[in-house]
C-alpha cells in the first residue's frame, strides 16, 4: 500500500512540478536577455485564471473538439507518470516500458493533431500538419536513442536501465553520449522549442503547437497548455534521470524519498537554465529545415546503436 501512495505521490508531482518547470525557464530567459520578466509562480496564476474563465466552442466544432483537451492531458500526464522521478522500483514503472511510453505520447499527439483539423479552420489544419511532419521524424530518431540505451541493460523497462546505470557506475560510452544528443535534438522538437517553435510565438504563419490551440478557451486551452509543460517536464526528467540516475531513491524511506526529490529538482533547473541559455543564443530555423535538424537526432540515435554493437562484438 504504501509502494501505491509513493508512486501516486510521484504523479501528482509531475502534474504540480511542470509549471514550476516552465515558469524556471522563461524567469531564467528573462534575466538573460535583461528582463524583469514574470515571477516565477505566474503559470500557476496562468492555469487558474483559465480555469475559472467561461469556455467558448465553435458552432462548426464536434464532440471530439471538447473531448481532445482531457485525452491529450491524461495521456500525457500518465506518460509522465511512467518515468521514474524521484524512486525506482515503483508500481507504475514496473507495468509500463518505453514503448509504452512512446504510445502514450503518440495518443496525447493524435488527439491534439484531431482537434486542430476538427474546426475546420486553416490555422488549425496548417499545425496539424506541421505536428505530424515533426513527430513523424523525431518518433523513429526517438525510439534509436532509446533502444540504444535499451540494449545496454538489456530491458526496455526504465527502471531497468537506470538500475543498470547505478551498479555499473559512470562509464563515459559513445553510444551513450550519441543517444544523449539524439535525445534533447528529439526533446527540443517534441516540446515546441526553439529552433523547431517558439512557444510565445503570436505569427500565425510561423506556429507549429500553437496553431492547433487558436480556437480553444477556458479551462479547454489551460488543459492543452498544461499538458504541454507536463511533456516538457517529462523529456527533461527522462534526460536527467536516465543519463544521470544518482540521487534518486533506491528504497522507499523519508530520508531517501526527500534526497531523490531534491536531486531531481537540482537537475531539472540545471537543465531549464541550460535550455533557457540555448534558446536566447538561438534563433528559430525555418520550417523546411527541421527535417535536416530531425535526421541530424535519428542519425545520433543510429550511430549510437552501432557504436554499442561493435563494442559488444569486439568484446
Amino acid at each position: 500500500m504504501t509502494v501505491w501512495f509513493i508512486a501516486l505521490l510521484q504523479a501528482l508531482l509531475c502534474v504540480a512540478l511542470a509549471p514550476l518547470l516552465i515558469g524556471w525557464v522563461r524567469r531564467v530567459k528573462a534575466r538573460l536577455q535583461n528582463r524583469r520578466g514574470a515571477p516565477l509562480l505566474q503559470p500557476y496564476a496562468d492555469l487558474r485564471k483559465l480555469m475559472v474563465k467561461e469556455t467558448r466552442v465553435a458552432h462548426t466544432a464536434s464532440p471530439l473538439f471538447r473531448v481532445a483537451p482531457y485525452i491529450v492531458f491524461v495521456a500525457t500526464w500518465l506518460a509522465c507518470a511512467t518515468v521514474p522521478l524521484i524512486a525506482l522500483d515503483l508500481p507504475t514503472a514496473r507495468i509500463a516500458d518505453i514503448i509504452v511510453l512512446v504510445g502514450l505520447l503518440a495518443l496525447g499527439r493524435f488527439f491534439l493533431a484531431l482537434a486542430g483539423m476538427d474546426v475546420g479552420t486553416a490555422f488549425g489544419g496548417l499545425g496539424a500538419s506541421r505536428e505530424m511532419l515533426i513527430s513523424s521524424l523525431a518518433e523513429p530518431a526517438m525510439l534509436m536513442a532509446v533502444f540504444t540505451l535499451a540494449m545496454t541493460a538489456h530491458s526496455t523497462s526504465l527502471v531497468g536501465v537506470m538500475e543498470h546505470h547505478l551498479t555499473d557506475g559512470f562509464l563515459l560510452r559513445p553510444s551513450y553520449l550519441f543517444a544523449f544528443g539524439a535525445l534533447v535534438l528529439v526533446a527540443l522538437a517534441e516540446c515546441g522549442r526553439i529552433p523547431v517553435d517558439n512557444p510565445t510565438t503570436h505569427l500565425e504563419l510561423t506556429m507549429v503547437h500553437e496553431a492547433m490551440l487558436l480556437e480553444y478557451t477556458g479551462r479547454h486551452l489551460a488543459l492543452m497548455e498544461w499538458a504541454a509543460w507536463i511533456k516538457l517536464l517529462l523529456y527533461g526528467v527522462l534526460i536527467v534521470n536516465v543519463f544521470l540516475p544518482w540521487g534518486i531513491a533506491t528504497a522507499f524511506t523519508p530520508a531517501a524519498l526527500a534526497l531523490g526529490l531534491i536531486a531531481v529538482v537540482i537537475k531539472l533547473a540545471l537543465l531549464g537554465a541550460a535550455l533557457a541559455l540555448g534558446e536566447t543564443l538561438m534563433a528559430k530555423m525555418r520550417l523546411f529545415r527541421v527535417p535536416g535538424f530531425l535526421n541530424l537526432a535519428l542519425l545520433l540515435g543510429l550511430l549510437g546503436l552501432l557504436s554499442h554493437v561493435i563494442l559488444e562484438v569486439g568484446a
